[in-house]
């Protein structure tokens, strides 16, 4: 499948595989940082107006989402917000979101029957930052929702006077982050893997890695256990 092509890989000028990965996937923070501060006051002066709703949160949307395709050096798939269950006047659920090459927004009641009435309280990608209040890292998954594959989802939230609205997000599919960051990752070693707070690969420098296996308990010993700052990202290396 054909879809928006990763930034040439290139050697890093970090001098830690920590300080690499923290880099790559600060800069979707940082992005999204900027993007839900300005967001917030657009959605808080358009509810002044009148009741929000999906038409008018999707025109809101719409311009920043599909900038961060261009604005950042990292092979965004898919990118938007997703609205805070029951906040909107027409719809219970929404996600504002726009992906693959194309860029075309995602309609997800045309995919199957009652995905416009999805129920994303649990999914890690909203719970954490609805939670927290903080941004997150989410991943990986299989993402059946939009593009059927291996995705990390970057969420910030979004509050109006205290009360969330929602969260700014974009997504990256493993693969292209694999054939970016494995390459950087290589560099300082050949066996080094990210992965998640629960243990989970997100992509490995080892072939006997993959992502989606597990590193926890007694696998850890041998490995030196690095955090990411700022992420529920670490980085393992083997000693």
């Amino acid at each position: 499948m054909s879809i928006h092509p990763a930034p040439p890989a290139s050697r890093t000028a970090a001098d830690h595989p920590v300080e690499l990965v923290t880099e790559y996937f600060g800069r979707a923070l940082d992005a999204l940082d900027d993007w839900r501060g300005r967001l917030a006051v657009e959605i808080a002066t358009a509810r002044a107006d009148a009741p929000l709703t999906t038409d008018r949160l999707d025109a809101l949307v719409e311009p920043s989402a599909l900038a961060l395709f261009d604005q950042l050096d990292l092979p965004v798939y898919g990118s938007g917000f997703i609205a805070a269950l029951d906040s909107l006047a027409d719809a219970n659920s929404h996600l504002a979101w726009w992906q693959g090459p194309e860029r075309a927004q995602l309609v997800l009641a045309a995919q199957s029957v009652n995905k416009e009435h999805i129920d994303y309280s649990e999914l890690e990608w909203y719970r954490v930052p609805f939670q927290t209040g903080r941004p997150h890292v989410a991943g990986p998954y299989v993402d059946y929702l939009c593009s059927d594959e291996y995705t990390i989802t970057v969420a910030a939230p979004v509050h109006v006077d205290d009360e969330f609205v929602g969260a700014v997000a974009l997504d990256l599919l493993i693969d292209q982050v694999e054939r970016h960051l494995t390459p950087q990752l290589a560099a300082f070693g050949d066996d080094i893997s990210i992965v998640n707070g629960v243990g989970r690969v997100l992509l490995s420098t080892s072939p006997t890695r993959e992502t989606g296996d597990t590193i926890r308990g007694d696998d850890l010993v041998g490995f030196e256990r690095r955090p990411c700052p700022g992420m529920a990202l670490d980085v393992l290396i083997a000693r």
